[in-house]
């Protein structure tokens, strides 16, 4: 069976090449894993451009692939599903960008949308069910938004205010008067923080103290991986908070492997190309005329990868078990582990 990996191989974007090499040795790793089933794993530069991932897309279609893994990036992977629509070729991208889900395209990304519903399900059981979300104000970061706002239904939870601030620090600074006040005022137990490591985390998770926003008044919650990187848990502000990852006896097994045999980590996202070999792999075995179907690509069950279980929903975003864990004395701390199978089936 052969199976089309489009990377951003040949992009100007710095650390592309490194991505575009982590996912292929990924790919590659999951293809020799799989027992009794056999893949012809053909790897197609899309130089991180839509047109171009889209000609590669045609080009994949024209050479026999019955489905393709990738592209990265959401209007990549608008492109090419478009590309193949008419081939009726299903697309696993490794976008995290629920939006662009559906027709034969489907998400392989941690969608905050996941993640925000595993965090306010915790929440609510844990007396922690009032929640106030800090988010920026940017075009992701009201993408995260909506996820949150779509996320919170059905778990217990509330959402009791939202407050946002402009993404530099002088725009946090600005805001801090708001967010306390409103922290305050509506009764939060919680606040759910939008941003990331690499963005304005470490400094609300320094300001906010400040400002007598804290444990064990206020519980810290997040949507994105507060150990990565690994000197986020070195916050004092962050520390007793909470936050998704994926399942880490799995991932950390993963990473270990991938180190061993390339003699480098994985990129962060590396592990999305194995598990969408994993899935294709699984759905190839069952010897199924239809196997890389619509119907069979959402089969309830789902699947097993190297970030945990996962299964497509029919309008193609996805649903992961994530672990809830905790940072105590600057290491994480399990709090619920990840699941290991689904108790019902998609809907």
């Amino acid at each position: 069976m052969t199976v089309a990996l489009l990377v951003p191989a040949g992009s100007a974007t710095q650390g592309d090449a490194i991505l575009a090499a982590s996912l292929e040795n990924a790919a590659r790793m999951a293809v020799s894993d799989l027992a009794g089933v056999q893949i012809d794993l053909r790897v197609y530069d899309t130089q991180g451009d839509p047109a171009m991932a889209a000609q590669m897309a045609r080009q994949a279609a024209d050479e026999g692939a019955r489905i393709i893994l990738g592209p990265v990036r959401s209007a990549e992977a608008n492109a090419v599903g478009t590309a193949v629509a008419a081939d009726g070729l299903n697309v696993l991208s490794f976008s995290n960008n629920p939006s662009i889900a559906g027709n034969n395209v489907f998400v392989l990304g941690l969608t905050p949308d996941n993640a925000a519903r595993r965090v306010f399900e915790y929440a609510a059981r844990n007396n922690r069910g009032q929640v106030m979300v800090v988010g920026e104000e940017t075009t992701s970061g009201q993408l995260v938004m909506a996820a949150i706002n779509r996320a919170v239904d059905g778990t217990g939870a509330n959402v009791v205010a939202s407050e946002t601030y402009e993404f530099s620090q002088q725009g946090i600074v600005n805001a801090l008067g708001d967010i306390s006040r409103s922290a305050r005022s509506t009764g939060a137990q919680s606040l759910l923080f939008t941003a990331d490591s690499a963005g304005a985390l470490p400094i609300l998770a320094q300001l906010l103290p400040d400002n007598r926003i804290a444990h064990p008044q206020f519980q810290f919650m997040g949507i994105t991986q507060w150990n990565i990187p690994a000197a986020t848990l070195q916050l004092r502000g962050l520390q007793d908070g909470w936050f998704t990852m994926p399942d880490p006896a799995l991932t950390g097994q993963f990473e270990a492997r991938f180190t061993q045999t390339y003699g480098e980590a994985p990129h962060p996202i590396a592990g999305l190309a194995y598990d969408g070999i994993a899935a294709i792999g699984a759905l190839i075995g069952t010897g199924a005329p239809d196997a890389l179907s619509r119907s069979s690509l959402t089969q309830g069950s789902g699947f097993v990868g190297v970030n945990g279980i996962f299964r497509f929903m029919p309008d193609g975003t996805n649903q992961r078990g994530l672990a809830m864990a905790t940072i105590r004395d600057n290491a994480v701390v399990i709090l619920e582990p990840a699941p290991r199978s689904f108790a019902g089936s998609g809907s």
